[in-house]
């Protein structure tokens, strides 16, 4: 008890001794601890320091945060109205476009539609102004063809009156023209009727104006006329007909307009086989001895 006594005293002794010390060594210099402990407190302090100036960055970046959540949540929510928007405003344009084009197409139509009526309509009246042209055409065809048909038939009834008028006057004059020839006196009339420069004296038909008198018909004169049926004139009836000689022939009197030609042989009626041809016009009388040389002859009924 003693000892521990003495070593409290001791100890207290040597405090009291040191304290000063001490504190004046503490005064100049911090213990360590307390330097230790002030950092621990700074430490301490500066979080919460820091946690306090971090709550507003927190609480920013929380709101920041928060305002681009929500604007993305706007912008998603914002997304598929503008998608709906840019498909209406696209649907919007596209039907416009198709309203266009469909108009602009029944422009067209309508265009090529009155263009096709404008060019059937001129093909219209083009084709009725050809028909009408040749209505025109075929109407005055047909007037000058019945004008031709008229004039035709005025000049046929003129030649039959003409011919009748002709046959008129001959029969009137047969009484004084008719003259029968006997056997015995035909050479003389033949004689009387010969050429003394037949190229100079003779005319066919053509040169004479025409023929005018009567045409046989086809039938008969197929029948009995023609170079195949030829005949020697001294064996058919004879007569001198207005100064002319004529014979008959075929059930017709065929009279000569034209001399015969000073180169036949005397007798060629006699002996000469002759033939009568409907040629150019008229009708004419042939010598086989003589092929190139053409007598002009009439025809008469009586």
């Amino acid at each position: 008890m003693k000892a521990r006594f003495i070593s409290t005293g001791v100890l207290l002794f040597l405090v009291g001794a040191f304290a000063p010390m001490y504190a004046q060594q503490e005064e100049a210099k911090p213990p360590k601890q307390a330097q230790e402990a002030k950092p621990q407190k700074q430490q301490q302090a500066k979080p919460e320091k820091q946690q306090q100036e971090a709550k507003p960055a927190r609480q920013q970046q929380q709101a920041k945060g928060q305002q681009e959540q929500q604007q993305k949540q706007q912008q998603q929510q914002a997304k598929p109205a503008r998608q709906q928007e840019q498909q209406q405003a696209k649907g919007q344009q596209e039907q416009q476009q198709k309203q266009q084009q469909q108009q602009a197409k029944s422009t067209r139509q309508q265009e090529q539609q009155q263009a096709k009526g404008q060019e059937e309509q001129q093909n219209q009246n083009k084709q009725q102004q050809q028909k009408q042209q040749q209505a025109r055409g075929r109407q005055q065809q047909e007037q000058q063809r019945v004008q031709q048909q008229q004039q035709a038939r005025g000049q046929q009834q003129q030649q039959r009156v003409q011919q009748q008028q002709h046959q008129a006057q001959g029969r009137q004059q047969v009484s004084h023209q008719r003259q029968r020839v006997q056997q015995g006196q035909q050479r003389e009339v033949w004689q009387q009727h010969r050429a003394t420069n037949w190229q100079s004296q003779h005319r066919d038909w053509q040169q004479r104006g025409g023929y005018n008198g009567y045409r046989i018909p086809d039938d008969r004169y197929h029948g009995n006329f023609g170079p195949n049926h030829w005949f020697r004139i001294h064996s058919y009836p004879m007569e001198l007909y207005g100064g002319y000689p004529r014979f008959r022939y075929g059930g017709f009197w065929f009279g000569l307009m034209d001399p015969w030609p000073e180169y036949w042989s005397d007798d060629w009626y006699d002996n000469d086989d002759v033939y009568i041809v409907y040629s150019d016009g008229g009708y004419y009388l042939y010598n086989r001895q003589y092929p190139q040389d053409r007598i002009a002859i009439t025809v008469y009924v009586n």
